[in-house]
């Protein structure tokens, strides 16, 4: 399947707009609409809401992944959610004409693709409610280590519905922890 993809994604070359960004590069504000796939082939990016004018990080994507606001995307409508670079990156741009025929071009075989990005949101969300802070930063630690070493810590703490003093509390049991074996 995703030998196809990126098959199908080279085709559509001609119409990919290149960014070269600095970190904190603002791609899609809250409230607008949703018009490109936003393919990352270097850097970081996450997904963010404003909760009474403090910043709530959704979700961190990396080199080879791709990302959109869905919701807006699909029934042009404002978009709940900002997107915005963590570190440089180098991003490809599909606009939404294009993104909807491959869409239709592969059909049926992007239903595994999906259904593994929505088993992976229903794990964050029971995450979420069953497991502490603490318990989600060490699921982290172990199911993405590459977050932890290339995300700020404001970024992570905020993902993890934390303040930055109680993710330090939190590392800092750890260390500790660890020291003791």
């Amino acid at each position: 399947m995703l030998y196809k993809f990126r098959e199908l994604w080279e085709q559509y070359q001609s119409f990919q707009r290149r960014l070269d960004v600095g970190a904190k590069t603002l791609l899609l504000e809250e409230g607008q609409r949703s018009e490109h796939y936003i393919y990352i082939e270097k850097g970081a990016v996450r997904t963010y809401f404003n909760n009474n004018g403090e910043d709530k990080t959704v979700q961190f994507f990396f080199e080879g992944e791709g990302l959109m606001a869905i919701e807006s995307f699909m029934n042009d409508a404002p978009s709940p959610i900002a997107i915005e670079t963590i570190e440089p990156s180098v991003l490809y741009l599909l606009p939404k004409p294009q993104v909807l025929e491959m869409v239709a071009r592969l059909g049926a075989q992007l239903v595994p693709l999906l259904v593994q990005r929505q088993i992976h949101y229903m794990h964050e969300f029971v995450s979420f409610i069953r497991d502490t802070p603490e318990q989600r930063y060490q699921q982290l630690l172990t199911e993405r280590p590459q977050l932890i070493l290339r995300v700020p810590q404001h970024y992570i703490a905020s993902y993890l519905g934390i303040s930055k003093v109680h993710l330090s509390r939190i590392k800092s049991k750890l260390a500790k922890g660890k020291r003791h074996f």
